[in-house]
């Protein structure tokens, strides 16, 4: 009697989610995605790249929008980061999805917040103050409160959210539809050349150029929590969650490609204008100013300043989260102290200089992950041949974690790595992974041939 009523309730619940309900996951899942810090990647493409704009957007459509859809996905079918990671090995599992919160958290992200709204102020300080102490001065002011509001984020953040979120639409469609608009009248579209990086293979340095939204990094933590807001939707079924995901992550895609190309075209007008710009905040401070003068300027710095703050907030609250639970013995106060008092540190070196580090780290970690990604999205066939998981992985990892220290630490200097295949365009570790596939493959068939 019991076992037929729960059939009758399995059979009861939904197969599928609404119209408005695959509308509001998908914006749920786009809100977070989409963070401040990926407002200044587009326009700076758009300013380099200039007549190479749209080769170098479609390799960064791939890293910035397409994987971290399928990162979403792959999550999704394994239950969670920790269980797709531990495929591989359960040490590796630890040590990876750490370094993931590190560099979604204190290393890269949550400075990247401060600077970012930082560079938004700039053009309103006086002439002669000294930059240096007003960002230190800000970095300071910036990280108490966020530390303070991520001690009690409820209400405030909630509020901080319903504000910024709407806000920051409107004001990207109002600089979008500007440059659009002013393109679409000109005379002649610029004709600027494309400048370093995008000077040769635009759509690789694109791709690669997607790594810094981190946005793959964030997913592989983003799709327990997709697949169990649809679960509380009411989808229960393993396949009506997984279709209810793919199709909120063709939502969430669909609006970042449209914004992530408007952003690229802002950048686009400018590439005469700004060839030596060398961070997207200043292109859209410029072309904010340009299409709107001072009153533009101003309402890009204050939504910029509470959208920055509010992804900070998230932050803090979600490493501090992920590491007291690791670490029981360090409570969560101390955690968020912790990441907030060194992104503070980390941030007043500006925001060029942590661009230029995030490049080598996430040259290390994104390779990692989009074999874990493809590996996931192709769990049923590597699951048979599981020597597939750790081969693979350990020989990315390698191929890019020496060229991300040699790119830090001695930029130039040749390593053997530097002959395969692809190196140079900044995908040496291709070739790797394919052999780490294909001896994981044959080592694990030859393993059941013998135990037959």
């Amino acid at each position: 009697m019991e076992g037929e009523m729960e059939a009758s309730e399995a059979s009861a619940a939904p197969s599928r989610l609404g119209m408005r309900g695959t509308v509001l996951v998908g914006a749920t899942l786009f809100s977070m995605f989409f963070g401040a810090g990926n407002l200044i990647l587009p326009p700076l493409l758009g300013v380099q790249a200039a007549s190479s704009t749209v080769p170098a957007m479609i390799g960064f459509f791939v890293t910035g929008v397409g994987l971290p859809v399928l990162g979403i996905v792959a999550v999704a079918l394994a239950g969670t980061v920790r269980e797709l990671a531990d495929r591989v090995h359960p040490v590796f599992s630890r040590v990876f999805v750490a370094a993931v919160y590190l560099a979604i958290g204190p290393c890269l992200a949550i400075p990247r917040t401060s600077s970012t709204a930082f560079e938004m102020l700039v053009p309103l300080l006086p002439e002669g103050v000294s930059v240096e102490v007003v960002r230190l001065a800000f970095s300071i002011a910036f990280f108490a409160v966020a530390y303070a509001l991520a001690m009690r984020p409820g209400r405030l953040t909630r509020l901080l959210g319903r504000i910024t979120g709407p806000a920051l639409i409107a004001l990207i469609v109002a600089v979008v539809g500007s440059s659009i608009a002013a393109l679409a009248s000109a005379p002649a579209l610029p004709d600027a050349a494309a400048s370093a990086p995008y000077d040769s293979n635009a759509a690789v340095q694109g791709f690669l150029t997607g790594y810094q939204t981190m946005d793959l990094l964030a997913s592989l933590t983003f799709g327990l929590v997709i697949a169990t807001n649809i679960r509380e939707m009411g989808i229960t079924e393993p396949r009506g969650v997984m279709r209810e995901v793919c199709r909120a992550g063709v939502i969430a895609g669909a609006l970042m490609m449209a914004i992530y190309g408007g952003l690229a075209a802002v950048g686009f007008e400018l590439s005469s204008q700004l060839a030596g710009a060398t961070n997207g905040a200043e292109v859209i401070t410029v072309s904010a100013r340009t299409h709107f003068g001072l009153a533009g300027t101003l309402v890009v710095a204050a939504i910029f300043l509470l959208a920055c703050l509010n992804v900070c907030i998230g932050l803090i609250s979600c490493c501090g989260t992920y590491f007291s639970g690791e670490l029981p013995r360090v409570s969560y106060r101390a955690w968020a102290v912790g990441f907030a008092a060194f992104s503070c540190f980390v941030s007043n070196f500006g925001l060029d200089a942590i661009l230029a580090f995030s490049v080598p780290l996430l040259n290390a970690l994104y390779p990692v992950s989009i074999v874990l990604v493809v590996m996931g999205m192709l769990h049923g066939a590597c699951d048979r041949v599981p020597l597939v998981w750790p081969l693979t992985t350990c020989f990315a990892g390698v191929a890019s974690v020496a060229c991300a220290l040699r790119d830090a630490f001695a930029p130039g200097t040749w390593i053997p790595l530097d002959a395969l295949p692809l190196a140079d365009m900044g995908l040496g570790w291709v070739v790797p992974a394919l052999i780490g596939a294909l001896l994981g493959a044959c080592l694990s068939l030859g393993r059941v041939g013998r135990e037959r």
